[in-house]
């Protein structure tokens, strides 16, 4: 594996400042982030690892050595730049914004630098096309909160070399991460793929007046969704037997959701105002599938760290 120490970060938001933070983990590592607007990085980095303080998982003295790593610069022309190794990009999901950026770069880095793009959505293959090393971009799919989810999809493009594509899966190996490799950049990696499967089906069940929305969740909270982290899809397959996968399969999957647009159940719930927690806030609810109070959206969004502190390491 290539010794990489210099790292650069493109994009200084909620995704940049967290990947720089993990960057950062390494040893001997220099991150820089840039960003066109000021941003104020340590105090997002900071910010992120409080509640790790507060759950004696990291100390202070961790977290001040995290951000003694980090620097912010608003050009391009830099040393932070020019002597990066790798680069990861976080910017806007905007097409033409990456690949200009990317076609800038080359401008600055070494030929050998690594080109990563954080896009959760969006082709690799075409964010590379302005490029004229394409060999050496791949994805790297972050999840949020990317400084606690454990998984990063890399994606190969048809150009991304075997070798580019194992670097960067062992350098997030070595970050504390879980890299998953996917071998074809097809619209939505691997785990979108099968989230947004169970999220078209479980609609699916709602337009058809088979369940309630909250019935839906409760199915999925309560059941199958207990035991993934324990006895994921295809492990679950291999302990039922090939054999009862197939016969189930065969009865059932004519009958499941294969709608390839999206379900008319959601332009209507966006005809109607109900933007789920960006909802306006009505009678002191804000509607989707289901209504929220503030506090109650509050407690959802404050809560998810908490579980994955208590997932991740037990406290």
């Amino acid at each position: 594996m290539r010794d990489i120490k210099k790292f650069l970060v493109c994009g200084g938001g909620m995704m940049g400042s967290a990947i720089a933070q993990i960057l950062a983990g390494l040893e001997g590592a220099e991150v820089t982030v840039y960003d066109v607007f000021p941003v104020d990085v340590e105090a997002k980095v900071r910010n992120n690892m409080k509640l790790l303080v507060e759950k004696e998982i990291v100390t202070e003295a961790d977290v001040d050595a995290i951000v003694s790593k980090i620097s912010f610069t608003q050009t391009l022309d830099c040393d932070g730049v020019r002597n990066a190794e790798l680069v990861i990009e976080c910017v806007l999901e905007d097409m033409e914004m990456k690949q200009n950026l990317f076609a800038q770069l080359e401008d600055y880095v070494a030929d050998d630098c690594i080109f990563c793009t954080n896009t959760s959505v969006m082709s690799p293959t075409e964010i590379s096309s302005k490029c004229k090393h394409k060999e050496r971009l791949c994805g790297t799919h972050f999840w949020n909160p990317a400084f606690l989810i454990p998984l990063v999809e890399v994606v190969k493009t048809p150009a991304t070399t075997d070798e580019v594509a194992q670097t960067v899966m062992d350098i997030l190996t070595k970050a504390g991460k879980k890299p998953v490799l996917c071998k074809k950049d097809v619209p939505g990696f691997i785990a979108n793929r099968m989230q947004h499967a169970l999220w078209r089906e479980a609609i699916s069940i709602v337009e058809r007046g088979i369940a309630d929305a909250k019935t839906v969740d409760d199915a999925c909270k309560y059941s199958f969704g207990l035991r993934l982290p324990y006895l994921p899809p295809l492990v679950n397959s291999d302990m039922v037997g090939t054999q009862l996968t197939y016969n189930i399969h065969s009865y059932v999957l004519k009958d499941l959701e294969d709608r390839h647009d999206a379900s008319p159940l959601l332009k209507e719930m966006l005809d109607e105002g109900k933007k789920g927690f960006r909802a306006d806030l009505v009678d002191g609810t804000r509607e989707g599938f289901m209504k929220y109070t503030d506090e109650e959206i509050a407690e959802i969004n404050g809560g998810l760290n908490e579980y994955l502190i208590k997932m991740l390491y037990g406290k």
